[in-house]
């Protein structure tokens, strides 16, 4: 039973730690775009947030409760 709660929260934490990456820029401040008009869009961001280099963290932490959730029952 510790093992399946226990990758529920492996999971949820992996999941937050995604959110926090994808969300850690500062989005409030507005610069002028090359068009001449002001955005709220993160300056040079590009789909970076995506890749892996960036998440590894989470990902592994999303795999080993995902793990646990799995095989928690034969533990």
């Amino acid at each position: 039973m510790w093992a399946i709660l226990l990758g529920a929260i492996l999971v949820i934490v992996g999941l937050l730690y995604l959110f926090r990456e994808a969300l850690g820029g500062r989005l409030s401040e507005p610069y002028r775009s090359l068009q001449g008009n002001e955005t709220l869009e993160p300056q040079g961001q590009g789909i970076r947030f995506l890749g892996v280099s960036r998440n590894w963290p989470g990902l592994l932490i999303i795999a080993v409760g995902v793990l646990l959730l799995v095989f928690g029952g034969y533990l």
